[in-house]
């Protein structure tokens, strides 16, 4: 129960931060993809500030935003299979022009997250967490992201 509670305060958190910090666009469709985003940054911002003892460990946390990364990863394909712009957006137009690479990263992003959720048993675990899946967020924003 502590966990559910955990998670939809989280996702909660995460809805209300998006909101405010995408304030001015215009697209929905931009502003669903930031929304998603911005829930995974969120939720890698938990783990690191656990990491960095900002924040008091809890590994029942850490695992749901384990989870909730490989969730709003796995949407990542579909929330971009059309191109929707907007002034306020980060995405670039490599996306769809190597749609397929796009993808095999997100894709990778779910992978590492699902693969890693439920090992997390001690602080000690979040350094090599947080290097994994934050290589796979860097991979994809290296190349598609202004």
């Amino acid at each position: 129960m502590k966990m559910k509670k955990t998670t939809l305060a989280l996702t909660l958190i995460a809805l209300g931060t998006a909101a405010l910090a995408h304030t001015g666009v215009q697209n929905r469709d931009v502003m669903a993809r930031m929304v998603v985003m911005s829930t995974i940054g969120d939720q890698m911002k938990l783990i690191g500030s656990m990491a960095k003892g900002e924040a008091a460990f809890d590994a029942d946390a850490v695992n749901a935003a384990l989870i909730e990364i490989a969730a709003q990863s796995a949407q990542i394909p579909s929330m971009f299979e059309t191109k929707a712009l907007d002034p306020k957006s980060e995405a670039l137009p490599a996306i769809w022009e190597r749609f397929d690479s796009f993808t095999k990263q997100a894709r990778e992003a779910e992978s590492v997250a699902e693969r890693l959720a439920g090992t997390v048993t001690a602080v000690d675990d979040l350094g090599p967490v947080l290097a994994q899946v934050g290589e796979t967020c860097k991979a994809c924003h290296t190349t598609f992201r202004k």
